[in-house]
């Protein structure tokens, strides 16, 4: 069977449904005839006077059904007629689609002169994996952020979060990650970005060895809200397509938070009442659906490795988005402006930021280490108010001596430009060496006796 043949067979549709337009109020638009036929998340087509609109069914009752477009509804009007189309919202990735940036209904957007392939109905799982079947998280990923390797590391086939304001980092530390992260293919879905920026972040950030093993999904913050919503569903369905080959895949979805203020315009939209903070109930729903799509695969699939950014309102982190997430993944890590106003990126808040992984992820002297510097960065903390206005006076106490020396040597060690790789071993190495120079109490002490302890006695020289 020839390529057009094959394409021809899978364009054929098993049957047409029409209804007509019976009102437009907003974005709401009212459709007579559908019943019985359209259910929740199906596709439509508007055939209008100028185009052909293409549209999502947000609410179903006895006599109409209710559409938002993937778009506006310009030039639509009373009496149009509305084309259910089946099996539209499938894609089917292979390894034609690494290299290319599509938009959130898998149209290619760099290459539009490629032609789609043919959609099947039984290509992709819409629901995360059985959780008795799933295989436990992997091993532990080098990221070669030191940062995040020493504190926060991250384990194949775990979730783990970003959260941060605006313009403190987030893209960049994701563009690292794309980098440097082993993995045979990464999806990114790139939601609600401004227009501006999405051309600098695959051509700066991620640069053309980045792009060339990864799949990119682009929705703009001009784009409608189903759109919006979309591309972070169509990010994590491409990436489950190349885990259930087996893969190992990296998926950087950014951001949640626009995922979900894109669930809270459908729901307004559809007449949900509003709960926390104006969000309706509805996004709270959404967001395991999404979130626990990505993980460990079946014990003949892959795994999904997945980092998520969540632009934190107002800098609160406990805002209703913020905690709800927090509450599903396996870890998060904080970035904070303070960190990133003094210089230094990644401005990752090392006490506030944590990895569920830990400690099995760490060998225990990578432990020892880690514990380590975190109780002395702590103890810089609980003085740094009186050791900035100078009501401390050095001496007065060994411990906090050690950790300002330690804090002064861990902020050179921790800033990093989006270029630079500093390999984990690399890192925990230079680590303790900061510590036993600031004069920190040597974390691996007991190792080296142990060690001394287990080695035969040697024979004294006569």
């Amino acid at each position: 069977m020839n390529k057009q043949m094959n394409r021809t067979l899978f364009d054929i549709k098993p049957r047409s449904v029409f209804g007509k337009v019976s009102a437009i109020s907003g974005l709401n638009m009212t459709v007579v005839g559908l019943v019985g036929f359209a259910d929740v998340g199906g596709r439509c087509k508007v055939h209008t006077k100028r185009a052909i609109i293409e549209a999502e069914v947000i609410a179903v009752d006895s006599n109409s059904v209710l559409l938002l477009p993937f778009g506006t509804w310009a030039g639509a009007s009373i009496g149009d007629s509305v084309e259910l189309v089946e099996f539209s919202d499938l894609v089917t990735p292979d390894e034609s689609w690494l290299g290319r940036v599509v938009d959130a209904l898998g149209r290619p957007l760099n290459k539009p002169d490629t032609t789609p392939r043919p959609k099947r109905p039984d290509s992709i799982s819409l629901t995360p994996p059985n959780a008795m079947r799933r295989r436990r998280v992997g091993a532990k990923l080098e990221t070669k952020v030191a940062g995040i390797d020493i504190f926060t590391p991250l384990c194949r086939g775990q979730r783990i979060g970003v959260f941060a304001g605006s313009g403190v980092g987030k893209s960049t530390l994701m563009a690292m990650l794309a980098r440097n992260v082993e993995a045979d293919v990464v999806v990114i879905g790139l939601v609600g970005e401004r227009g501006r920026e999405v051309q600098d972040f695959i051509e700066e950030d991620l640069g053309p060895e980045g792009l060339a093993k990864s799949v990119v999904v682009v929705a703009t913050g001009d784009e409608a809200p189903l759109l919006r919503k979309q591309a972070a569903l169509t990010a994590p369905r491409i990436a489950e397509t190349f885990r259930a080959e087996g893969k190992h895949v990296l998926l950087l979805v950014d951001s949640v938070t626009r995922f979900a203020m894109a669930q809270r315009d459908i729901g307004m939209t559809r007449g949900e009442p509003l709960a926390s903070r104006g969000y309706p109930a509805s996004v709270f729903s959404e967001l395991p659906q999404l979130l626990e799509r990505a993980g460990p695969g079946h014990a003949d699939e892959g795994d999904i490795t997945a980092v998520y950014t969540i632009l934190v309102d107002g800098d609160d982190m406990n805002e209703p988005v913020s905690d709800a997430v927090r509450g599903i993944l396996d870890g998060h890590i904080i970035l904070d402006r303070k960190i990133a106003e003094n210089g230094r990126y990644p401005a990752i808040d090392l006490l506030g930021s944590v990895s569920r992984m830990l400690p099995g992820c760490h060998s225990p002297e990578e432990y020892e280490i880690t514990r380590a510097a975190r109780r002395t960065l702590g103890r810089y903390a609980d003085m740094e108010d009186l050791i900035r206005v100078g009501a401390y006076r050095s001496g007065t106490d060994a411990e906090v001596d050690a950790s300002i020396r330690f804090q002064t040597g861990a902020v050179s060690l921790l800033t990093q430009t989006k270029e630079d790789q500093i390999g984990a071993d690399t890192a925990f190495a230079q680590m303790y060496q900061v510590m036993l120079e600031a004069g920190v109490e040597d974390p691996l002490a007991q190792f080296f006796e142990q060690a001394q302890a287990a080695q035969p006695d040697q024979p004294q020289p006569d």
